[in-house]
């Protein structure tokens, strides 16, 4: 495999930082525990003084994710190389109830930070256009330190009304569920990566919040309202707190029903939804002469349907569950007008290994028509029609199709380690550019 120095550099400057934190903070916690393969954290539990604090009301948080990837055949540049990129976490939760003894109410603070490179937009794609999702789905919206999340969380008549305010992320509580997909694609909180000049997903927060209200333990429907302002997600202001220049506001709503089905409790995560946002936003279809006359409101909705199948040895975790998830967005302004996808995971597959994982998806990205119309008019405008012009504006036309399988290892339980193999089907929906073959692998490690 050929990786060039640049690359190298790169990565060295990402991992040194975390081979140093690995091996300072075991010092801080003394733990006999460190480094267990029975203990939910790394370092341990401190002699028992995390456990401590937790029971008290304090729970802090330190978590690392860690995705390589490489091209191994295909894609625009077939030369093959290897990228890597990483987010750390910190963070602590604060159960009011039981420092402060206010009934039902939590605090959350965390910060992120990102690193690395990909390999999706300067490799698999066409430079010029990028691909539509992300083989790296950790890489993305500025390699840099973001405050993510600073919010409070109070339940109210016995937790039938719920509401949560500060900054916050709109994925956190909308189209949420769980996923070890390496792939963009297969993740949650999809509505927004179709629309994420509105919709921010982690590690982007906003000032905004939501009300829930929760008719039955299993039957629940959400309203939330969130500040658009695109400073949020600019590199290097990732710890700005005020409102201006407020663009407007995005409204999602939300119907949900997580039922346990059948005698084996067979966990499910049903959820629909729809957004609206009062931004001005460009319409493709009004490009005239280098600009657009027009502009209109965005407006989508999606749904999904997570059920476990079966249940294995007893464990109602173990076994297979499917995944289904479509985003529709407005034909106007949105780059993306449509997505589906599906997936299948097995827990547990082996008696041996009952915490390991397979996982298999596919996904459908479909471009706008009137995006394409609107790249055509640019590049008979500027008078380029050559595809190998440094001027040229890549026609982005149909559907990019992701697929992945993974086999994620339980290898402790602050260890999770996954290697995955990912093929990528007109990258970035360019025509020109072939389909890509990659190889990647990913981490978890619970501090």
């Amino acid at each position: 495999m050929k990786i060039s120095k640049a690359v190298v550099k790169g990565s060295a400057k990402t991992f040194v930082p975390g081979i140093l934190f690995f091996a300072l903070l075991p010092s801080l916690g003394h733990a006999a525990d460190a480094f267990s393969p029975d203990s939910e954290y790394m370092f341990g539990d401190w002699g028992g003084y995390r456990t401590d604090l937790k029971n008290q009301g304090v729970d802090f948080q330190v978590g690392y994710t860690a995705e390589s990837a490489a091209n191994l055949a295909g894609g625009y540049d077939k030369s093959t190389s290897m990228r890597y990129s990483d987010q750390w976490a910190f963070g602590v939760n604060l159960n009011l109830e039981k420092l402060l003894n206010w009934d039902d109410t939590e605090f959350q603070f965390t910060v992120t930070n990102r690193d690395g490179q990909d390999i999706s937009g300067q490799k698999v794609s066409d430079p010029r256009t990028g691909m539509l999702s992300s083989t790296q789905e950790v890489y993305g919206r500025g390699q840099t330190w973001r405050l993510t999340q600073l919010w409070m969380r109070k339940g109210f008549f016995d937790h039938a009304l719920d509401i949560k305010a500060g900054r916050v992320t709109v994925g956190e509580d909308f189209d949420n569920f769980d996923s070890k997909f390496q792939n963009l694609a297969f993740g949650s909180g999809q509505a927004g990566n179709w629309r994420g000049d509105h919709w921010y997903n982690w590690p982007v927060s906003q000032w905004g919040g939501r009300v829930r209200l929760n008719f039955t333990p299993e039957i629940f429907m959400q309203v939330g309202w969130y500040n658009q302002n695109e400073n949020n997600y600019a590199a290097g202001d990732g710890f700005r707190m005020d409102f201006h220049p407020t663009v407007g506001n995005m409204v999602p709503v939300e119907l949900g029903w997580q039922p346990k089905l059948g005698p084996d409790n067979l966990q499910g995560n049903y959820r629909i939804g729809g957004y609206y946002s009062s931004a001005n936003d460009s319409v493709y279809s009004s490009w005239r002469n280098g600009g657009y006359t027009d502009t209109a409101h965005a407006y989508g909705g999606y749904i999904l349907a997570q059920q476990q199948l079966t249940s294995q040895g007893g464990d109602p975790t173990r076994g297979l569950k499917l995944t289904l998830q479509g985003v529709m967005n407005d034909h106007k302004t949105a780059k993306i007008d449509n997505y589906q996808s599906v997936s299948l995971t097995w827990k547990g597959a082996f008696d041996a290994r009952p915490d390991d994982e397979i996982g298999i998806g596919i996904a459908r990205i479909h471009v706008n028509s009137s995006y394409s119309n609107q790249q055509r008019a640019e590049n008979n405008f500027n008078g380029v029609n050559d595809y190998n012009s440094a001027t040229y504006l890549p026609i982005q036309d149909g559907s990019e199709y992701d697929y992945e399988i993974y086999y994620n290892v339980q290898a402790t339980k602050w260890l999770q380690i996954r290697p995955n193999l990912q093929y990528v089907a007109a990258p970035g929906a360019v025509s020109k550019v072939d389909d890509a073959f990659i190889g990647g692998i990913s981490a978890n490690v619970n501090f």
